[in-house]
């Protein structure tokens, strides 16, 4: 251990700024860290696209670069593309946003959560958000100084965030509401009453409400309802999507923020001082995919739809209660029949079958007894995970 000049052990957690110390490490790490170490494990953890990004997508990038496009972009991201990306917000969904002001480009929604939080929130600001939910919610805004106030969802209640859970956790610091729908990791989906409901609460007690809508396209059997489309929400909204799951384009590490001119202003002063553009090869692939990039979504989505039919069939013909998941790629399946912790299932699972899953509680306290399954992957892999899962859970079931 490193010594001070005077002989003494140097203190490093008094040298750590205490809101990171008061965050845990992501408890999905500490799995791929154990996958990396073994062999022919099949993984339902990893929540990305199993495919490529299109080739005309690519190809889009490479003759970028053969042109010499290396170089930096504006701080908000290339004209063409918050133009394009402004187009296209107008024709589908009729949500106007000013390409020049209300549009920032960022690497990837996790930026844009952050930036979202660190431009809003003081310290002690509380922020409302659904438990279980994704891993950076509750981090983020820690960091940015702001208390996360957590509202339980669960299996019975489709695992939604109610207006009126949000209302009854209102003080005089709730600055904001954090949701994501369709969520991460439940497969859940927002109907257009129920966030209704829910902007009125916003509307009447004039909070922000910060949306992560970065699986909008990624439903099945419902539609997806922009919060910002809704009556009075667009000025009150922080809207956070990205080509990462509709258009397979994780690695590019491309999304966008769009809201209000101060907003997006206030936004974009800390982005231009910490990560001060996107790589300019990524925005070019992304205006390829506002443009062309539709017929390749809806192939994909129909391909989840299948893998998502048979794995929830699946995992309740074995005896772990799921929820129908009506977005994203994933399922989350009650494992409390054996008796284990959601880490120990999923550790148990993958050092015993091979088969690798997200323990609920790395989504908070809520996940407790669930586990996310990412159905993003073969049927023939699926229906060997199940395989594998039905002799697991026979061998640990709780007698």
């Amino acid at each position: 251990m490193p010594m001070t000049p005077k002989g003494q052990p140097m203190k490093y957690r008094n040298l750590i700024s205490r809101r990171v110390n008061q965050i845990s490490p992501s408890g999905i790490r500490r799995f791929f860290d154990l996958l990396a170490s073994m062999e022919e494990v099949i993984s339902l953890g990893i929540g990305e696209p199993d495919f490529a990004t299109p080739w005309h997508i690519r190809e889009a990038a490479i003759h970028s670069l053969e042109k010499g496009y290396t170089m930096y972009t504006s701080n908000r991201g290339m004209p063409e593309l918050r133009q394009e990306l402004s187009r296209y917000l107008k024709d589908n969904y009729n949500l106007a946003y000013d390409p020049d002001s209300e549009l920032l480009i960022t690497v990837g929604v996790s930026e844009g959560l952050d930036l979202a939080t660190r431009a809003t929130l003081d310290p002690g600001d509380e922020v409302i958000m659904p438990d279980p939910c994704y891993v950076s919610y509750n981090p983020c805004v820690i960091l940015a100084a702001g208390t996360p106030v957590m509202v339980p969802t669960c299996q019975e209640n489709n695992f939604e965030i109610s207006a009126a859970d949000i209302e009854a956790r209102l003080t005089d610091k709730t600055k904001a509401i954090l949701i994501g729908y369709p969520a991460n990791p439940t497969g859940a989906v927002l109907g257009q009453d129920k966030l209704a409901q829910i902007a009125e609460v916003a509307r009447r007690h004039q909070l922000l409400v910060i949306s992560d809508e970065i699986y909008a396209k990624l439903v099945y059997g419902v539609e997806h309802t922009y919060l910002a489309t809704l009556p009075e929400m667009k000025e009150r909204t922080i809207l956070l999507g990205g080509f990462s799951k509709a258009y397979a384009m994780t690695g590019w590490r491309i999304g966008y923020a769009a809201g209000s001119r101060e907003i997006i202003g206030a936004m974009t002063k800390i982005h231009q001082y910490t990560m001060l553009c996107v790589p300019i090869m990524a925005q070019v692939a992304a205006i390829e995919a506002l443009k062309s990039g539709e017929a390749s979504t809806a192939e994909m989505v129909e391909d989840y739809n299948r893998r998502r039919l048979v794995i929830v069939k699946g995992l309740n013909d074995i005896g772990l209660p799921c929820f129908e998941p009506r977005g994203a790629f994933f399922a989350f399946p009650s494992i409390k029949v054996t008796g284990m912790t959601s880490e120990e299932f999923a550790e148990r699972l993958l050092i015993e079958e091979k088969v690798a899953v997200v323990p609920g509680s790395a989504f908070g306290q809520y996940g407790e007894g669930y586990v996310r399954c990412c159905y993003a992957t073969s049927l023939a892999d699926i229906e060997e995970v199940l395989s594998r899962m039905k002799r697991f859970v026979a061998k640990h079931q709780a007698k």
